[in-house]
């Protein structure tokens, strides 16, 4: 039985990725931002485990995973979480870059680092969710793009750190989902919400498990997917 360690399990596409994992059978650890969200993803796909520790303050995901009983292997870490918040450079305040850095760059680097020996034991996937703001910014995009694009930094730094120790590293740049991070997305735009007009989620979803199943001579690093309406 493989396990999967995946943040933003509670809706979208990681919603999606937990449950199909789950369904065919495979160990679900499931992270949370609190104890309370945790109970609520578990009672989701019985049998899921759950991980607790705030994105938002990386600093203290260290001591959070030290007082919990973390898998002895790990064969993929999913980082799904993010979060977004709109506005062009020059209303951007330092609490909207620091909470957007921190959630959707420095806490997926953070619990990389600290999930790395049961991964190198498995010799694991770290997959890192990206978006198409991560290879083009645009306006009013900046803070949300700056993450994004530090994120594929990071990946392709440790794609180039890790593969002498059998981890594989892949990046996934969905164009836009279904989901309520879409429906925030639209609402800060100012423009009227059709999911229907946008990727399931589930389809983002079997690209990420493509990427997963892959034989391992071989390696997805990039993957784009868009919207196919």
């Amino acid at each position: 039985m493989a396990t999967h360690v995946i943040t933003g399990a509670g809706s979208g596409i990681g919603a999606a990725v937990a449950r199909r994992l789950h369904e065919r059978g495979d160990q679900v650890v499931l992270h949370a931002r609190d104890a309370g969200r945790a109970k609520e993803l578990a009672a989701a796909l019985p049998g899921a485990k759950t991980l607790v520790g705030d994105l938002a303050e990386p600093g203290k995901l260290s001591w959070a995973l030290s007082h919990q009983s973390l898998p002895e292997r790990v064969d993929s870490l999913l980082h799904i979480a993010g979060v977004v918040d709109l506005g062009p450079v020059g209303d951007l305040t330092p609490k909207t870059w620091t909470q957007q850095l921190n959630v959707n760059l420095v806490a997926p680097a953070e619990l990389t680092r600290l999930l790395l020996p049961q991964l190198r034991v498995a010799q694991g996937q770290v997959v890192f969710v990206n978006s198409g703001s991560g290879l083009n910014a645009h306006a009013g995009w900046a803070a949300y793009g700056a993450s994004k694009h530090g994120l594929r930094a990071l990946a392709d730094a440790l794609r180039h750190e890790e593969h002498g120790n059998g981890v594989r590293v892949t990046s996934v740049y969905p164009g836009r989902t279904a989901s309520p991070m879409q429906a925030k997305v639209h609402q800060q735009e100012g423009k009227e919400y059709d999911p229907g007009k946008w990727m399931d989620p589930d389809s983002v979803a079997t690209t990420i498990l493509m990427a997963l199943d892959l034989p391992r001579d071989a390696e997805v690093n990039d993957l784009t997917v868009r919207p196919g309406r």
